[in-house]
């Protein structure tokens, strides 16, 4: 009998293969498992490396503890990484170069003089170099911190100016005096030995002063700007200009004390700036001659002030009959000299107020109604034609009557009526309710006032001094209409407002109907201003408007002159852009971070703060 085998079932092919699948997840699951273990223990992790998120090192530059921005840029602007070789030291420019001022260089100056003569001072006016000096200018020899607001406004520190000249040549008149280590502005001036304060509470009895209606000023021929200093008890802001002459530094004087001030001359162009904004100008012995040149430079002072504006003045020929002794000028030539003002200033269409003892006031018509009617009859008076009021920089005065806006009753403002202030700041200015400047409307107004509040409180958190008075002079590079200044209004801080002169939307005038101040400005040249003025400066798309236009090192380097050397730069723009400069202040040996904007980490801008005060 033959033996039966016992058959074992088969295998299912299917089965076998899910077995092993099963048992290799298994397998690859422990060794991620324990691999990940490892690594996470591993102290070469890169996600745990510093570089991640990397803390300030340097506390004393940057009181903040935000995240440092760190990466490379991976957009399109057309930049380099690195910057050009011959840029990548900057020396200290040689100590004849501590009070440089580029565009008002006296070598320069003596070279124009002997070239077009003395003829209406063309020598004084702006002459830029064409290429820009690749050095840092140095501080004076025993230069200190400067004293702060508002103790500033009455003594500085003498090493920081050191110029005695000023000192011995108007000693008589009290302008300032050198008493120890201390210069000390006592408040005299030429048409006020024993005092400004005296001077102004005789003015205030002429003008309206205390009214709230006179906020902005020009001071011509401004000396050491005690006269602006004054008016600030009255809220009123003072521009004060005077040409670099024999009166030496009054306006490094003025900026040194914390007071508004530039380097300016009446002589060929225009003043830098727009047309109807200031509330009042004022001369006192300012040697301008006002009648000259068939009135230029009186309708220049037209040009400037507001419908309804005064126009002070003291001095010669002021008072004459009194005063041609002291002067040591002869009656009759006085005499003639003020009947050709009143002639000036009659074809000009202004209403002389009112002539006590040494002060003379004169007030610009709010609308041209009378004045074209007039022109009719009077065949002297002429309307300039064909320019831009507002279109200053570097164009030739005129000896004629700049035409103010339409208005539709003769009892009415042209232009538009201003508020008092302070409620002017925050109030839409009459160029943006008139609708005359493309983009710009009510709506905009307030969004830019609220996105700067915003903005001045997170500056605020990283600069911590902002609201201590170490930030007395502010430059802001690009002031639009002027929301970053009204932001800072609460503030012991005054800012000078520049606008390109060539930008899309010329919005000085906007600037100026807030009861602010400033000038155009076109930052491929030096501004008008003696090194170390200014605390702080802020530069918002600066960089990005004149990344085609110049070398932005130059304008580095102009922001290095302008400087203080404890002073701050907040510069604002995209982050390719913000990159790039970072690499040249390195050079520059600023102390600087890049953090993200108030906008968050996922938003182009970025800003990058420089801080010297540690």
């Amino acid at each position: 009998m033959a033996t039966q085998l016992t058959q074992f079932p088969t295998l299912n092919p299917l089965n076998k293969s899910l077995l092993k699948a099963f048992l290799i997840t298994i397998l690859c699951s422990l060794s991620y498992l324990f691999g990940s273990y490892n690594y996470s223990n591993s102290p070469s992790n890169p996600l745990l490396h510093e570089t991640y998120c990397p803390q300030f090192n340097n506390a004393s530059t940057l009181k903040n503890p935000s995240v440092t921005v760190d990466f490379e840029p991976h957009h399109t602007l057309p930049l380099p990484l690195k910057p050009s070789q011959d840029t990548q030291c900057f020396k200290l420019c040689p100590k004849n170069f501590t009070n440089h001022c580029p565009c008002q260089d006296p070598h320069r100056e003596k070279q124009v003089r002997r070239q077009f003569g003395e003829k209406r001072l063309f020598h004084r006016e702006r002459h830029c170099p064409d290429k820009a000096i690749k050095c840092l200018v140095p501080r004076p020899a025993g230069y200190r911190s400067p004293i702060r607001w508002p103790k500033s406004r009455d003594s500085v520190w003498f090493e920081n100016v050191p110029f005695p000249k000023l000192t011995e040549y108007k000693k008589s008149q009290n302008w300032v005096r050198l008493e120890g280590d201390r210069l000390v502005f006592p408040g005299g001036g030429t048409s006020f030995p024993e005092g400004v304060k005296g001077y102004v509470d005789k003015m205030r009895h002429l003008v309206p002063l205390k009214s709230g209606r006179i906020r902005t000023v020009l001071d011509v021929g401004c000396g050491v700007a005690s006269f602006g200093a004054c008016l600030m008890d009255y809220n009123i802001l003072t521009m004060s200009i005077a040409p670099r002459d024999i009166h030496e530094a009054q306006v490094q004087f003025a900026l040194e004390r914390g007071l508004p001030a530039m380097l300016g001359v009446l002589s060929t162009y225009r003043l830098p700036y727009p047309s109807r904004s200031f509330d009042m100008s004022h001369c006192s012995r300012c040697l301008v001659q006002w009648t000259a040149y068939d009135g230029l430079y009186l309708a220049e002072i037209d040009r400037i002030l507001r419908p309804g504006g005064y126009w002070v003045l003291s001095g010669p020929p002021i008072n004459w009959r009194l005063n041609y002794k002291g002067w040591e000028r002869k009656p009759e030539d006085l005499e003639q000299e003020q009947i050709n003002l009143e002639s000036v200033a009659k074809r000009l269409c202004w209403e002389k107020i009112i002539e006590r003892e040494n002060i003379a006031v004169w007030r610009k018509p709010t609308n041209h109604v009378h004045c074209i009617q007039k022109s009719k009859v009077w065949k002297f008076t002429q309307f300039c034609s064909n320019t831009d009021p507002d279109s200053p920089w570097y164009k030739k005065m005129e000896a004629c009557i700049t035409t103010l806006p339409n208005v539709t009753d003769i009892h009415d403002t042209s232009g538009g009526a201003l508020e008092i202030w302070p409620k002017r700041l925050n109030t839409v200015p009459p160029r943006i309710k008139n609708r005359m400047i493309s983009g710009i409307t009510e709506k905009t107004f307030n969004e830019d006032n609220q996105i700067w509040k915003r903005r001045i409180s997170y500056y605020g958190s990283v600069l911590k001094d902002l609201s201590t008075g170490r930030y007395r002079n502010i430059m802001d590079m690009n002031a639009g209409i002027g929301g970053f200044a009204a932001a800072l209004s609460r503030y012991p801080v005054w800012v000078m407002n520049t606008v390109p002169f060539d930008a899309k939307n010329n919005t000085l005038g906007i600037v100026y109907e807030r009861g602010l101040i400033g000038s155009y400005m076109n930052w491929c040249e030096a501004f008008s201003t003696y090194p170390r003025t200014y605390d702080l400066i802020h530069a918002h798309g600066v960089f990005s408007i004149y990344m085609n236009k110049c070398d932005i090192i130059d304008i580095l380097l102009e922001m290095y002159r302008i400087l203080r050397p404890e002073g701050a730069v907040i510069i604002r723009d995209h982050v390719d852009i913000i990159v790039k400069v970072k690499d040249i202040t390195d050079q520059m040996k600023w102390k600087g971070k890049i953090l993200h904007s108030e906008n968050g980490p996922f938003h182009p801008d970025k800003i990058l703060f420089v801080d010297n005060s540690g």
